[in-house]
C-alpha cells in the first residue's frame, strides 16, 4: 500500500470514526481509515451470524473474533470492589466488553437507537458559547443519518394522510410545529431504524400482562400531576418528545433492517464500493502514536498485524515484536476515534496529556493537557430478575445459539432467515421512560424488560442469559448521572498494553448529593411495584435478584453500590470552554494546543448525554464532518490559518 496520498487519517471505525470517514470520502477527500481489528463479519460464517443476527448481540460480546476484553475497576478500594459478584480476581477487575473489528462496538451493541434530549445539546452550546451545538441545530444530524422505516415517509400516500391528520391535531392543540410531518425523523440516511415487532409478545399471555402492567404503573405513578405528560406508547425519537420530555411506554427503535444488524460497517463498505479512489480501509492496524512536526499532527505510526492488543482474547505473546511498523502521513488532519478508553491512551502515548503522567513513562511532552483521560463517566445499571411460574411460550424451542453449536433444529433461526421472528430483535420487549423524582426536568430512567437472566457483564454471562426460559429481567438504566470522577491512565508506554480504567463509583465519586444512588433505588422500587402485581396474579414465583432479603432502601443501596455496572463509557477528552484547563477539545473537536488533530467519539462529551450513547456519537460524527469540511476551505469561518 502507498501511504503517501491521504488528506485525512481516521483512527477507529466505530460510531464516531466510521461515519466520519465515509462522509469525508463521499465529499471528495482522500481518507485512510485505520482499524485495529479485522472484519469479523467477513472472516467466517460464525462471525457473520454473530454480527448479523440481532438476538446474538450478547454472544457476540464474548466471540473471540471481535471482542476486546477490558477489566475495569468500579472502585479503587479492594474491599469495595470485591463485593461485586462479577469481580474477576485473576484479572483484578470487572469485565467490560468492547469490540475490535470493523464497525467498532456497533458490531456487538444492542442496536438501541435513541436520541438524546434537547437539554443535552443545549448544555454544550451554553458551556462553549457555540450556538451550533444548540438542540434546534443538532436535530438536523439525526434526520440526515436516519433511514426511518417504522413511521410513514412524508412523501408516501400513507405519509401524506398521516401528516394531514397530525397537522390538524397540532393546530387544534395550538402547537406551531404543524408543518413538520416527520417530527425529527429522517428517511434518506445511511442508518435504517425499525421497531421490534410488539406482536411477538402477544404469543404469550404472561408477556402481555407485563406490558399492560408496565403501562398501568407508568400512568399511576404520576396520576394527577399536571406538569408531566404521560404516554401509553411513545416514540423517543419524535422531536416533540425530545422537547416535552414525556414519560410512558416506549417500543425501542433499533438499527435493524430485514432482521439484520445495521451500522457504520455497512455504510463504510457501500462508500468504499462507490468511491474506491477516496476511501482506503486498513484492517489489523494498531495505532501506536500520532506523528508531529512541532505541534502539528502530520500522520500516525501503527503496527500491522492481527491480535496485537492485550485486550484481545486471541492476543499472541510476542506478536507485536515481529509486527510490521508503518508510518503514514496526512496532508490535512489526523482524527482519533478510538473511544473513551483508547483515544486518551493514543493521545497520551503521543505526548498529549498530563505532564507528570507522561514523564513518568518517559514520553516526550508535546502539549501538557491535564484533562486527557479525566472526567470518565458511565451510566449506572442494575437488573431486577424474577422467576416466573412457567416458561414463556414466546421462547419455546429457541436455542439462542449458532446453528452448528446448538446441535438441534431451531425454528426461530429459520424464521430469522426469512426476515421475521424474535431473532430479528435484540430481545428487549418493552421500555419505560420515567423520572426517578417528579421534580426532575427530564426523565432520567430508561427501564427495559427482556426475557432472560441479566445481572450485568461477567465472563460466560451470555450463555446464562437464556438458559432458563422462565426468567425475566427489568434492566434499570440511570441516565444524566452526576459522577465525573472516573479516569483512564497509562499502565506503560507500550501501545499494546491496555490502559488502567477506574470509574470511582458512588462513595468514591464526586456526586456529593448522592442523587445517582437515590435515583437507582427509586427505579428498583418502581419495578418491584410492577412485579408485585404480577406476583399477586400468580405469574411471578419469586424475585431472584436482588432477592427478598433486600427489603429496605438501605439494603437496596448496598446492593446497587456492589452490583451496578455500565457499558456506555464516555467523556475522557471533553469539549469545554476556553477557560477550562481540563477541556481537551474546543467546540470544533480540535485538540487544544495542536494543529491538524481532532477527536470524534464518545470521549468528547463533557457530560454523558441521553439514555444510550451510540445515537449521540453518530450525531456528533455528522457534525464533525461538517466542521472539518468547513475548515478545509481556506476562508471558512473558524478555520485555522
Amino acid at each position: 500500500m502507498d501511504y503517501s496520498d491521504f488528506e485525512y487519517i481516521v483512527v477507529g471505525s466505530g460510531a464516531g470514526g466510521g461515519p466520519l470517514a465515509a462522509n469525508l470520502a463521499k465529499s471528495g477527500f482522500k481518507v485512510l481509515l485505520l482499524e485495529a481489528g479485522s472484519d469479523s463479519c467477513a472472516d467466517s460464517e460464525a462471525g457473520r451470524l454473530m454480527y448479523e443476527v440481532p438476538i446474538f448481540h450478547g454472544l457476540s460480546t464474548e466471540y473471540p473474533g471481535c471482542s476486546w476484553n477490558f477489566f475495569v475497576r468500579h472502585y479503587s478500594d479492594d474491599a469495595l470492589q470485591k463485593r461485586d459478584s462479577k469481580f474477576v480476581a485473576a484479572k483484578d477487575g470487572v469485565w467490560y466488553p468492547r469490540a475490535g473489528t470493523l464497525g467498532g462496538c456497533t458490531a456487538h451493541n444492542a442496536m438501541i437507537t435513541v436520541v438524546p434530549q434537547d437539554s443535552d445539546w443545549n448544555y454544550i452550546a451554553q458551556l462553549t458559547g457555540d450556538s451550533s451545538w444548540a438542540a434546534d441545530h443538532m436535530h438536523q444530524y439525526f434526520e440526515r443519518l436516519e433511514d426511518c422505516r417504522y413511521v410513514p415517509r412524508p412523501d408516501s400516500v400513507h405519509g401524506v394522510a398521516a401528516g394531514v391528520l397530525s397537522s390538524l391535531g397540532e393546530i387544534l392543540k395550538g402547537n406551531d410545529d404543524w408543518r413538520d410531518w416527520s417530527h425529527g425523523h429522517g428517511f434518506n440516511g445511511w442508518l435504517p431504524t425499525t421497531e421490534a415487532d410488539p406482536k411477538l409478545a402477544l404469543k404469550d399471555p404472561a408477556v402481555v400482562a407485563i406490558l399492560l402492567n408496565g403501562v398501568k404503573e407508568a400512568l399511576r405513578e404520576h396520576a394527577g400531576n399536571p406538569f408531566v405528560r404521560i404516554e401509553t406508547r411513545l416514540d423517543p425519537n419524535d422531536s416533540r418528545n425530545r422537547q416535552n420530555s414525556p414519560e410512558g411506554l416506549a417500543f425501542t427503535p433499533l438499527a435493524v433492517a430485514g432482521g439484520k444488524r445495521q451500522g457504520p460497517r455497512e455504510y463504510l463498505l457501500r462508500t468504499k464500493q462507490q468511491y474506491p479512489q477516496n476511501l482506503t480501509i486498513q484492517l489489523n492496524a494498531l495505532t501506536t502514536k500520532i506523528l508531529f512536526e512541532k505541534n502539528r499532527a502530520i500522520g500516525v505510526e501503527f503496527l500491522e498485524g492481527s491480535h496485537l492488543y492485550d485486550a484481545d482474547p486471541q492476543v499472541v505473546s510476542g506478536g507485536a515484536a515481529s509486527a510490521s511498523k508503518q508510518q503514514v502521513r496526512a496532508s490535512r488532519e489526523v482524527i482519533i476515534c478510538g473511544g473513551a478508553f483508547n483515544s486518551p491512551q493514543i493521545l497520551m502515548l503521543s505526548g498529549i496529556g498530563p505532564r507528570a503522567e507522561l514523564e513518568q513513562f518517559g514520553i516526550p511532552v508535546v502539549v501538557d493537557l491535564p484533562g486527557v483521560g479525566r472526567n470518565l463517566q458511565d451510566r449506572y445499571e442494575v437488573g431486577v430478575i424474577s422467576e416466573f411460574a412457567r416458561p414463556f411460550s414466546l421462547l419455546e424451542g429457541a436455542t439462542f445459539q449458532l446453528p452448528a453449536a446448538s446441535g438441534a433444529a431451531d425454528p426461530f433461526f429459520a424464521e430469522w432467515q426469512k426476515g421475521t421472528g424474535i431473532y430479528g430483535s435484540n430481545g428487549a420487549i418493552i421500555g419505560i421512560i420515567r423520572r426517578s423524582n417528579p421534580s426532575k426536568s427530564d426523565p432520567d430512567l430508561y427501564i427495559f424488560g427482556l426475557p432472560g437472566y441479566f445481572k450485568g457483564y461477567f465472563p460466560g454471562y451470555s450463555t446464562e442469559f437464556e438458559r432458563y426460559h422462565n426468567h425475566f429481567t427489568w434492566a434499570i438504566l440511570k441516565a444524566h448521572t452526576n459522577n465525573t470522577a472516573g479516569r483512564v491512565s497509562l499502565r506503560s508506554n507500550k501501545a499494546t498494553d491496555s490502559p488502567k480504567i477506574e470509574f470511582h463509583y458512588f462513595q468514591e465519586g464526586n456526586d456529593a448529593s448522592g442523587d445517582d444512588l437515590t435515583s437507582v433505588v427509586a427505579g428498583v422500587r418502581f419495578v418491584r411495584d410492577m412485579n408485585g402485581r404480577l406476583q399477586r396474579l400468580g405469574l411471578i414465583k419469586s424475585e431472584l435478584v436482588p432477592g427478598p432479603g433486600y427489603d429496605s432502601d438501605e439494603k437496596l443501596r448496598g446492593f446497587i453500590q456492589n452490583e451496578a455496572w455500565g457499558h456506555h463509557a464516555s467523556c475522557t477528552n471533553k469539549i469545554g470552554a476556553d477557560s477550562d484547563s481540563y477541556a481537551v477539545l474546543d467546540s470544533r473537536f480540535r485538540v487544544r494546543g495542536t494543529q491538524g488533530l481532532r477527536v470524534v467519539d464518545a470521549s468528547v462529551f463533557p457530560k454523558i448525554p441521553g439514555y444510550f450513547i451510540v445515537s449521540a456519537v453518530y450525531m456528533i460524527s455528522e457534525k464533525a464532518a461538517d466542521a472539518i469540511k468547513e475548515d478545509a476551505r481556506p476562508t471558512a469561518a473558524g478555520a485555522r490559518q
